[in-house]
């Protein structure tokens, strides 16, 4: 769970709420690298302006999509957990949600 730690051998390492959608999340940030060379492309081969700036929306839109899910999943496990006990700790994981949320909605 969120903040808990996990023994593994000698190795401590935390569980966090996207941690079920790991490889997904991996392969959706590799496409996103993907585009992002793309892009790398259309200006060394010169590309057509209006074409690289129609490109880069959709690179933003991918990125925003992916911050968005990590929000969901973070707000279910980490910040639903850490409400769950109470505490100091439910108030830090909502203060940071709503900083989280503040960046995504000024960018």
């Amino acid at each position: 769970m969120a903040g808990e730690r996990e023994t593994q051998g000698s190795t401590q390492m935390a569980t966090y709420g996207y941690h079920d959608n790991k490889q997904s999340h991996l392969n959706r940030l590799r496409r996103i690298e993907g585009q992002v060379r793309g892009l790398q492309r259309m200006v060394e081969d010169d590309a057509y302006c209006i074409d690289i700036l129609t490109q880069t929306a959709a690179v933003n839109k991918a990125l925003r999509s992916f911050a968005l899910s990590m929000l969901d999943e973070h707000l279910k496990h980490c910040v639903g957990h850490a409400v769950a006990h109470g505490g100091e700790e439910a108030d830090e994981k909502v203060r940071e949600a709503s900083e989280a949320i503040a960046r995504l909605v000024r960018s």
